[in-house]
């Protein structure tokens, strides 16, 4: 997975280390792209204890708020997750004056959030977050590019990233109708508007 544009970006990463304040770094990208591998990945190249993953997905608006509204049919799109909570927890991170930040997780096999899953102790330097819409310019989401120090944006190429969004939802028991429809419908409409918001990204990063 590495290449001379990964290495110079952790090189990088690593000298804003040091002055010894937090440094939020946000992961943007569409879905499929493989903006959590990159984050997951990227906390491994640092030393246990100095970087965490919080991923936006955590804020995603839980089925009981969304069932039976037009909304289920369009999980994943940008009205569908809890902006200003993920806003407050972004700000919370900033602020850096708790002993520990507890974050939700989105959990797959549950297709829910569960609160507090993830803890930020205030000693952790490097806070990733990763999410589709993190370089979108409206309220409140604009707000919440303003607490990230950088955002990188992941290009992937179209057919893998299709092909990463089939085996995905093939995972969790969608027939391939049903693959197929999701992948044309919210899937697409999704990546469309965050391919949109690609120029505002501070690197650019070609991932496998």
């Amino acid at each position: 997975m590495d290449s001379p544009e990964i290495t110079e970006a952790v090189a990088a990463l690593r000298q804003t280390l040091h002055g010894g304040r937090r440094i939020l770094l946000g992961i943007a990208g569409a879905p499929g792209s493989g903006k959590s591998t990159l984050a997951a990945w990227l906390q491994q190249q640092f030393e246990p204890g100095l970087a965490v993953v919080v991923p936006m997905d955590g804020y995603h608006l839980g089925n009981a708020i969304i069932e039976g509204t037009p909304l289920r049919l369009r999980k994943g799109a940008i009205d569908t997750f809890d902006a200003g909570g993920y806003l407050s927890l972004l700000r919370r991170l900033v602020r850096r004056d708790e002993p520990v930040v507890y974050a939700p997780e989105f959990r797959r096999t549950l297709d829910e959030p569960v609160a507090a899953s993830i803890a930020i102790p205030a000693e952790v330097p490097l806070v990733i977050t990763e999410g589709n819409y993190l370089l979108v310019e409206q309220e409140p989401w604009k707000d919440i590019r303003a607490q990230l120090d950088e955002v990188w944006f992941v290009e992937t190429a179209q057919t893998l990233r299709l092909q990463r969004l089939a085996a995905r939802h093939m995972s969790f028991g969608m027939d391939r109708a049903a693959r197929e429809a999701w992948a044309a419908g919210p899937d697409e409409a999704n990546a469309v508007r965050i391919q949109a918001t690609r120029p505002a990204a501070d690197r650019l990063i070609h991932w496998l």
